[in-house]
């Protein structure tokens, strides 16, 4: 299907020049943008056209641009990652969008989560929270044989899909106590299916659990909103596993 011209919408945008002061919506015109543009690339060009006008162009975090890295995190139009199923803000294309549209563009809304400037916030909770036990640090030997530890099958689709976690921190947008929980049992899911993280399974489950709520995420009330806008479908049962291996390190203790 050929791609066709969005001959003018509306972008209505978060503006906040730092941390501490305040911030209010201002709202652009971008006229004659193909809906084979991606989301992004819409905001580079409104940027080009800000900077042709003078104007201060608008901060928002981009890398990969392939849906990997994840920092590309937009609340649009009321989703995190906008209006499509399954996909990060960089894979978001203008086809969604409709001719004379206004596109209302927020950043991440979390205590957790404070604005750096503009679309930008600091999401380095969640490297704080795998600090705390996201990872393995006992010496686990050499490479082993692929047939030297069995792991059945179901384990180990399950810790795949579960290490497919980018950290986007959309599960935390979505959430309307802004909860960490699904990214955070993504993470103990992934390693407790796992041979080698089962040595410090209890540990690894108490101290990141301990760590999301020092740095001020919300409760799970089990919405499964975090789910649905997930980029990569991670699912909600990983909270039930989550919960299984906090229990059981209580009950050891």
């Amino acid at each position: 299907m050929a791609d066709k011209i969005l001959k003018q919408i509306k972008v209505k945008v978060w503006r906040q020049k730092g941390p501490k002061t305040k911030g209010k919506f201002e709202t652009y015109i971008v006229n004659d943008i193909s809906t084979g543009t991606s989301f992004l690339e819409m905001m580079d060009i409104l940027n080009d056209n800000l900077i042709r006008e003078g104007k201060e162009p608008i901060a928002f975090d981009h890398d990969c641009r392939e849906g990997i890295c994840g920092v590309c995190s937009l609340y649009v139009n009321g989703r995190p990652h906008g209006p499509d199923d399954d996909v990060t803000t960089c894979q978001l294309h203008m086809r969604k969008f409709k001719d004379g549209e206004t596109i209302t563009i927020e950043p991440y809304r979390s205590k957790a989560f404070p604005i750096i400037k503009d679309l930008i916030v600091e999401r380095n909770a969640f490297d704080r929270i795998l600090q705390a036990g996201g990872y393995i640090s006992i010496n686990t030997g050499g490479v082993p044989d692929g047939n030297a530890i069995p792991v059945s099958y179901d384990d180990a689709e399950a810790a795949m899909d579960a290490a497919s976690c980018i950290g986007c921190g959309a599960c935390v947008a979505a959430c309307k106590n802004a909860s960490a929980m699904l990214f955070v049992s993504a993470k103990v899911s992934h390693l407790a299916r796992l041979p080698q993280g089962k040595v410090e399974a209890a540990r690894r489950a108490k101290s990141m659990v301990a760590k999301m709520d020092e740095l001020g995420f919300g409760n799970c009330t089990n919405t499964g909103a975090c789910e649905a806008e997930c980029p990569k479908g991670i699912s909600i049962s990983n909270i039930a596993k989550l919960n299984r291996e906090y229990l059981c390190a209580k009950i050891k203790d």
